[in-house]
């Protein structure tokens, strides 16, 4: 699909907007002050595939823990700030690499003046995040008027340095403002569905309001909100992109939902390949990711997967071997299930 044309935002080594890859964030889930335990969810997120981290500042030894977790680090740090303008000031101090401020917390001329001064000293850019929880009327249209109103302010003060996001836990909402904040100005936009929720229906919301916002080339960086181990989001923000054709993380498997042809446990051979591909390194290069099908009959697995790399269909005593939809080879199941 087309991108819709956005300015390229550095965030330490990371760009954003600008025909960048489109790069997944999260947010430690631990008080950024134990700067121990906080390490340590970050750098299991680093090797999970997150590019960019948040880290929640409620006080002045959370601002001032950012100076030591960033020195243990290797992604970029962003300090989200709510309330309090003197520790989004403290954040920047200790090193952060992007703040981010809620105008629905943050009102007064003043206090702003003073953030978008010290992030412009710095030269780190500030992610304006507009919540509906602090838009009283309007949903969508609320959420671009409120983005609009905190821009002119940092255009006043020749802030250009923005990222923007207007998320909802409602999806038809969020995918609303976005929309139209996406023809109202070229800054690079942060998409995410707020709150969006357990596991199961967080990554559905998340996966309809991101990924059909993907699709019509909007967003520059995403993060998936879920009440759950913040590893499920970075795996879930995979597989948005993955399936949005946007970026490709690993070897993909396709695979058939059985039905009463399927005479094999094919849920525990996709399970087990399944486990056997997450032990190998994240790999962000298209060209080194496989397509591979794992087919429950002969039927019309290699039709079904024509484009698959390599693929098996698995009959009552037998497995059979396609590439690109091409039989190659036919096997016992039980030499087909344990080789292929």
């Amino acid at each position: 699909m087309d991108r819709r044309h956005s300015r390229s935002i550095r965030v330490g080594p990371v760009k954003i907007g600008g025909g960048a890859p489109i790069s997944i964030q999260s947010m430690t889930k631990v008080p950024t002050s134990e700067v121990k335990a906080a390490v340590l969810q970050v750098k299991a997120l680093e090797s999970a595939g997150c590019e960019i981290i948040r880290v929640a500042v409620k006080t002045a030894s959370d601002a001032k823990a950012i100076k030591e977790i960033k020195k243990k680090i290797k992604i970029p740090i962003v300090a989200d700030i709510h309330f309090d303008h003197r520790l989004a000031l403290l954040s920047i101090k200790a090193g952060a690499d992007k703040i981010r401020i809620n105008p629905g917390n943050m009102r007064k001329p003043d206090d702003i003046t003073a953030v978008v001064n010290a992030a412009k000293k710095a030269r780190i850019p500030i992610r304006i995040g507009v919540n509906s929880g602090s838009v009283v009327k309007g949903k969508g249209t609320g959420l671009v008027r409120v983005a609009l109103e905190y821009i002119k302010i940092f255009e006043e003060l020749d802030f250009r340095d923005i990222i923007l996001s207007l998320k909802a836990s409602d999806v038809p909402d969020t995918v609303s403002a976005y929309r139209q904040i996406s023809k109202l100005c070229d800054y690079p936009l942060h998409l995410g569905v707020t709150a969006a929720g357990p596991l199961g229906c967080g990554i559905v919301k998340s996966a309809m309001g991101i990924g059909s916002l993907l699709l019509e080339g909007i967003g520059d960086t995403i993060r998936v909100s879920l009440t759950a181990d913040p590893i499920e989001e970075v795996s879930a923000a995979k597989s948005i992109l993955s399936a949005s054709g946007c970026r490709k993380f690993g070897h993909e498997i396709i695979s058939c939902p059985t039905c009463g042809r399927c005479q094999v446990d094919l849920c525990g051979m996709v399970a087990e390949l399944e486990r056997e591909l997450s032990r190998l390194p994240v790999t962000r290069y298209p060209g080194r990711s496989l397509t591979i099908a794992i087919m429950g009959c002969d039927v019309n697995g290699p039709g079904e997967a024509k484009d698959a790399h390599i693929g098996v269909a698995f009959g009552k005593d037998s497995g059979i071997l396609f590439r690109k939809g091409k039989v190659k080879r036919r096997s016992p199941r039980k030499i087909a299930s344990r080789r292929y």
